[in-house]
């Protein structure tokens, strides 16, 4: 008997990469936060693949320290706790410095106005309270200077560091605060403008000890399905 043809996004690279990018991305956007768990079987039922599809994306979130795997009692987003912060910002801070002084080195004018656009938006979503928006292109800001810097290996490794960081917000951080100020990668970007890698040095440091000092240890999680946390239902009025 032939086998029964199957579907193209049961199993494979491209079902892999859409369930790991709607996490990662939830996480990245602050809609999932730590702990919230991921039931296998709704994720089965939300991606339309089936267990081993996402049991191999939960091992590979868990290898990237996105997702902790618990005996018997399945899967959560990560609870980094304050020794794991610590490391994690000091990882980062050594990271982005590398990072920003080669973006000043390799920067163009293109690559410039692309900033300025990336600032223009930010300030659009802060002046209309888009938290959501905020939270995404705050993040996207580090990740598009990591881009200047033309590295594949440490803009991947950064990416991976910023989304442990969003973790960390997402748990730590009071409510209401923005991940990032607006005014702190203004100025970064003029530094990078004026070709001065020792003042953007200076000032992406500053702004990530800003960061790591206003975590605390408390959280507040909202009631929200696993759907609309990887943005794939709406939310009910």
């Amino acid at each position: 008997m032939a086998p029964e043809p199957q579907d193209p996004q049961d199993d494979g690279q491209d079902a892999d990469t859409r369930i790991y990018r709607a996490i990662f991305d939830g996480v990245l956007n602050h809609r999932l936060t730590p702990g919230t768990k991921l039931p296998e079987p709704e994720l089965c039922n939300l991606f339309g693949v089936g267990r081993a599809v996402v049991r191999r994306v939960l091992e590979k979130l868990a290898h990237d320290g996105i997702v902790a795997l618990r005996p018997n009692k399945g899967a959560v987003i990560a609870e980094p706790t304050p020794e794991e912060t610590s490391q994690i910002f000091e990882a980062r801070r050594a990271m982005e410095r590398v990072l920003v002084e080669l973006a000043v080195a390799r920067v163009t004018e293109e690559d410039l106005r692309d900033l300025r656009r990336q600032l223009a938006d930010e300030h659009d979503a802060m002046h209309r309270f888009d938290q959501p928006s905020w939270a995404r292109l705050a993040s996207g800001f580090h990740l598009r200077i990591a881009a200047l810097a033309r590295n594949a290996v440490l803009q991947r490794y950064l990416t991976e560091l910023v989304s442990r960081c969003s973790l960390i917000v997402g748990l730590y951080e009071p409510p209401g605060h923005a991940p990032c100020e607006h005014d702190e990668h203004a100025a970064i970007v003029a530094c990078i403008e004026a070709r001065d890698a020792a003042g953007a040095v200076a000032l992406m440091e500053a702004h990530l000890c800003e960061l790591e000092q206003r975590i605390e240890t408390s959280r507040m999680q909202g009631e929200k399905s696993l759907a609309q946390m990887l943005g794939l239902a709406q939310p009910q009025a």
